[in-house]
C-alpha cells in the first residue's frame, strides 16, 4: 500500500491478512484479533481487508463477546472463543 507522510513523501506499507482459506474456486479471508477494545484497533485490523479488491468473504474473528454482524463493507464480525486455541493447536 502506498501512502504519503506529513511532508508529502511517498511511503510504502505492507499489510497482511492472518489467514487465507481456499477450497477449489472458493476463498475467504480471516483477520483474527484477540480483542478490539478501541476504534483505532478495529481500523488497524480492517485496513488489510479493505485493500483486497475481490468479492470473496472477509471475516474478523475476535474473542470479544459480540453478536455476529456484517458491516457496510461486507466484513463479517464474529465472536469465536474456541477459534484461537484450535488454530494454535493446528499450527504447533
Amino acid at each position: 500500500m502506498n501512502t504519503k507522510d506529513g511532508n508529502g513523501n511517498s511511503q510504502r506499507k505492507q499489510l497482511e491478512v492472518d489467514f487465507v482459506c481456499n477450497q477449489g474456486s472458493k476463498r475467504c479471508y480471516i483477520q483474527s484479533a484477540l480483542r478490539l477494545p478501541t476504534e483505532e484497533k478495529r481500523e488497524q485490523e480492517l485496513r488489510s481487508l479493505r485493500n483486497i479488491d475481490d468479492c470473496f468473504q472477509k471475516f474478523v474473528i475476535t474473542e470479544d463477546p459480540i453478536k455476529r454482524y456484517q458491516d457496510g463493507n461486507g466484513v463479517v464480525y464474529k465472536e469465536e472463543y474456541n477459534f484461537f486455541p484450535t488454530f494454535a493447536y493446528i499450527l504447533l
